[in-house]
């Protein structure tokens, strides 16, 4: 189960599971979450829990909303996100994060924004052809490696997360051309066909191998 673990200057001051489809954090006693501290608005934030997923939006606060160090209006929290609001800070703490590869392996469909808004040619991707990948196409990524090998996972959404958070995470991004990937978060950098990938877009092309906190993954596309 989702939880929140409030603290100031180290000490945690309060946990608070996440039962309920809305969640307010906020100064006012009437808040689900409340922190009674003038950098806190009364209505400071909202988390909404769809399923297992928990997203955090920020309620036109005073003071703003703030995910591991960078402002924000609406995010999808992910496991051991740290929220920060004033001198507070709440990390989020969400074991079963989602459909998994193996224990810590994630795929995430649907989170805009996570990967950079312009298309570029890369390691890897740059044979691709607007004919080969045309907007009507459907594509999957297919595990190759680990617990779940075998299994294909459509690429149905905008945009869908892949990795362990922390670790290594990419985003496949569906475009009108066909699908690119970009290296998102984490210290290892996934591969393409044996070449890193960095934060600019890749073009994604048939038979592709992907590489991944150690899982290894094909693009497969019909």
């Amino acid at each position: 189960m989702p939880k929140m673990i409030v603290s100031i200057d180290g000490v945690v001051i309060k946990e608070v599971q996440l039962t309920k489809d809305r969640t307010t954090l906020g100064r006012r006693p009437y808040n689900d979450i409340v922190i009674d501290n003038l950098a806190v608005s009364g209505e400071h934030a909202v988390l909404q829990m769809t399923g297992n997923e928990v997203y955090l939006e920020d309620l036109n606060s005073t003071n703003g909303t703030y995910i591991n160090g960078k402002a924000v209006k609406k995010q999808l929290l992910q496991n051991n996100d740290t929220v920060e609001i004033g001198k507070y800070k709440i990390k989020f703490m969400n074991e079963a994060a989602g459909p998994t590869f193996e224990k810590t392996m994630v795929i995430k469909a649907g989170a805009v924004g996570l990967a950079p808004p312009a298309p570029a040619a890369g390691a890897g991707g740059s044979g691709a052809a607007p004919e080969q990948a045309g907007a009507g196409a459907t594509a999957a990524i297919k595990v190759l490696s680990g617990a779940a090998a075998g299994r294909e996972v459509p690429l149905v959404k905008v945009v869908t997360t892949i990795g362990k958070p922390g670790v290594a995470v990419a985003a496949i991004t569906k475009r009108p051309h066909g699908f690119v990937v970009a290296h998102v978060e984490g210290a290892n950098k996934p591969t393409l066909n044996g070449a890193p990938i960095g934060p600019e877009p890749v073009t994604l092309k048939h038979g592709d191998l992907l590489e991944l906190a150690g899982t290894q993954m094909q693009f497969v596309q019909a």
